[in-house]
């Protein structure tokens, strides 16, 4: 098994992480593939993250957060026959710019893109697809219509370290 990359990562409050754990529970219950991934909004990653990252990363992102983050549809990630699912989020125009230039900065990274999402379901085989969205739509209150970015982190798996920012 690889172990997975470093991350720039957004955390959410223990309430609404709990609420997405609440929910991933609720799918497995329905028998989807269980989920055990921390909530998060990543921002950039890579196998080793360049140190100069980070340093930008704890001067442009702390001082917008907290931040509101709209739920704005579902996404699926991947055209092979494991997908991702995941919220949509849309976020204000200045932590745009700023988890943009952070991505840019990212040697591993995918230059100055960022799609704003957190992931609901890792690894769902391509066949079940669809029925995982229905059953995510079930089981997700319609009074969550959105996030919040509480605080930004530099996460290490590796070391099983996280470092707030």
């Amino acid at each position: 098994m690889s172990v997975s990359p470093e991350n720039i990562l957004l955390r959410l409050p223990r309430e609404q992480e709990s609420q997405v754990r609440a929910i991933y529970t609720e799918l497995a219950r329905r028998g989807f593939p269980e989920q055990s991934q921390r909530p998060h909004v990543s921002v950039t990653f890579a196998p080793t993250m360049d140190r100069r990252v980070v340093g930008e990363a704890a001067v442009v992102l702390p001082p917008l957060l907290p931040a509101r983050m709209e739920r704005v549809g579902t996404v699926v990630f991947g055209t092979k026959s494991k997908q991702t699912v995941a919220w949509l989020l849309e976020a204000s125009d200045e932590l745009e710019v700023a988890a943009r230039r952070v991505s840019a900065m990212n040697p591993d990274g995918r230059g100055p893109r960022w799609i704003p999402h957190l992931t609901m379901g890792l690894r769902i085989p391509k066949a079940i697809v669809p029925g995982y969205i229905e059953a995510l739509a079930e089981a997700t209150s319609p009074h969550l219509t959105s996030i919040t970015a509480q605080r930004a982190a530099f996460y290490q798996p590796g070391l099983g370290a996280e470092l707030v920012l």
